[in-house]
């Protein structure tokens, strides 16, 4: 079986803590490349790690906050000025995905909504527990718990035999036991150590939940200046920016 690649480009809060960038991953898979999020840091991490934007064939989406989709106008507009991309673009995400996208390019750059792009961009509103075939990845959203205007996912991509997981942000919820079944990789926010806050889970909570989550590999993300201090005494796996892991 061939190898799929995934790298963190991205594996920050929203607000910069520790210097990371906003969440988004890239995965290279035999058949497909794609992301996973693009927050608004996406292009410079893109850029950093070397990889070819035009051979990204899907964006996929978690939710609509901007540190996860907020490198999108960015990615489209270099797409079309300077990659010089040609091929199509599929961006999936939850239902209200293609009036926020249009709304935050004509924000940041207006008229962009509108503009005759030289490639095809395909928006699709995924819905919740039903598998979409996007190209060769299939992609599975359940929804979670994080208050962000429109219905937030977690997402479970398979490809090339391999399954992909990601928590998206959340509090605990027992949607993700379903995400992490089985999976060769489960991405898992970790926003504070102990502090519990709504919308978003705790390394204390989750780590109260772990065999539960029978995935392969467990990793966690999206975290707080608090979380980052307490790096060295715990005991899970962590992300940092440009991390890659072979599957």
């Amino acid at each position: 079986m061939s190898e799929v690649s995934f790298t963190f480009v991205g594996s920050g809060d929203p607000l910069g803590s520790g210097g990371r960038l906003q969440t988004c991953f890239h995965v290279a898979a035999p058949s497909s490349r794609f992301l996973i999020d693009c927050g608004a840091t996406t292009m410079t991490g893109l850029k950093r790690e070397g990889i070819d934007r035009n051979a990204i064939e899907a964006i996929f989406v978690t939710h609509l906050h901007g540190d996860h989709i907020g490198g999108i106008p960015y990615f489209i507009l270099d797409a079309q000025l300077i990659a010089r991309r040609t091929t199509p673009l599929v961006i999936a995400g939850p239902p209200g995905l293609e009036k926020r996208l249009r709304d935050a390019m004509d924000v940041m750059f207006p008229g962009l909504s509108d503009v005759d792009q030289r490639f095809e961009i395909r928006i699709v509103e995924l819905e919740p527990i039903r598998p979409t075939a996007i190209g060769p990845v299939s992609v599975t959203p359940f929804e979670v718990v994080h208050a962000c205007g429109d219905p937030p996912y977690a997402l479970r991509l398979e490809t090339d035999g391999k399954t992909l997981a990601y928590s998206g942000d959340t509090e605990w919820t027992e949607s993700l036991i379903d995400v992490a079944r089985d999976a060769d990789l489960f991405v898992c926010e970790s926003y504070f150590y102990e502090k519990e806050i709504p919308n978003h889970l705790d390394y204390r909570t989750l780590l109260a939940h772990r065999e539960e989550l029978r995935c392969d590999r467990l990793v966690i993300t999206h975290m707080s200046d608090d979380m980052l201090s307490r790096l060295p005494e715990i005991e899970l796996e962590y992300a940092e920016d440009g991390k890659r892991i072979a599957l």
